[in-house]
């Protein structure tokens, strides 16, 4: 079952006074750090719908992994517009997707895992009876928040999409600390530094030198969802000529094509995996969602009551 996260962060931080993605929690930034939790949890497609300030965002978050989205209207548009964004092009590309705004940034691994184990159409976490972020929906659900009035926004459409809210009891805070004003932003400092330690793994297949990681790979993924590699390039903030010296390293490494071109006709020319590229793809992402499940173990195992 594929899995998909979509964070908003279109939004001008007005509340705030200072533009909230880029603020840091700890030692990498509020955006960072959701990003970094959905990939802990496995979510293998994660999608950013920004706005106000969109450039240095994408270029801060240029090397995670993720398919940028524009809301050019962000100055007279809802959250739920940008969010009609990222679900209209989730709805074909996911089972199931993870939705949440940017400032909410220290729900952790555990809960969203939860939340997918849980097997519901549409489901939130709550803690001490207070019901927070990130929301579960299933792609099934996607036409019908898309066609929805609006009135009352995302939580407006969910209550008239025709399924309940599976409520997921979590003993996490996280999910309900966002950072709207400058006191929120320090509260979300203080209950940080009470957060437990957690394994972190960055996975890179090597030979003479570093071919393959979760860039490239998002790379490849592109590719196939685009038939472009300059598409593929331009939602990750990536030059073409270094989205093509990252495809040349990599057929260099293995030694074989990974990308097949065709040219011309009515519709351009395109780019596609071949069936290697398909297959190292399907392999390394398997390969990866296994080694965070031993991390996890091995995590428990050895620094058990330690943190």
């Amino acid at each position: 079952m594929t899995t998909g996260a979509l964070i908003v962060a279109a939004g001008m931080s007005s509340r705030m006074g200072d533009f909230k993605p880029m603020l840091n929690i700890g030692s990498i930034s509020i955006a960072q750090r959701v990003v970094a939790t959905f990939q802990q949890a496995g979510v293998e497609k994660i999608v950013m719908v920004t706005g106000y300030n969109a450039v240095a965002l994408e270029r801060h978050l240029a090397g995670n992994g993720l398919v940028f989205l524009r809301n050019e209207d962000y100055k007279t548009t809802h959250m739920f517009d940008s969010a009609r964004i990222g679900l209209r092009y989730l709805q074909d590309k996911c089972d199931r997707l993870l939705f949440t705004p940017v400032d909410i940034p220290l729900f952790t691994a555990a809960t969203v895992q939860a939340l997918l184990a849980s097997g519901a159409d549409l489901a939130a976490p709550v803690c001490d009876g207070e019901t927070g972020h990130p929301i579960l929906i299933a792609s099934t659900l996607i036409p019908a928040l898309l066609a929805d009035s609006g009135e009352g926004g995302l939580r407006g459409a969910m209550e008239r999409c025709g399924v309940p809210m599976t409520l997921i009891p979590v003993r996490d805070r996280g999910i309900l600390h966002d950072a709207d004003t400058p006191e929120d932003y320090r509260a979300l400092l203080f209950y940080h530094n009470e957060q437990l330690v957690r394994p972190v793994l960055n996975v890179s297949l090597a030979r003479e030198k570093v071919f393959f990681d979760s860039r490239t790979a998002m790379l490849l993924r592109l590719v196939a969802e685009t038939e472009s590699v300059r598409k593929a390039c331009q939602r990750m903030q990536m030059s073409y000529s270094s989205g093509w010296n990252v495809i040349r390293t990599l057929e260099s490494q293995v030694r074989r094509s990974l990308i097949r071109r065709s040219q011309g006709g009515a519709g351009g020319g395109k780019s596609q995996l071949t069936e290697d590229g398909e297959r190292l793809l399907g392999q390394y992402e398997a390969y990866v969602a296994a080694l965070r499940e031993s991390a996890v173990q091995c995590f428990d195992t050895y620094f058990e009551g330690l943190f």
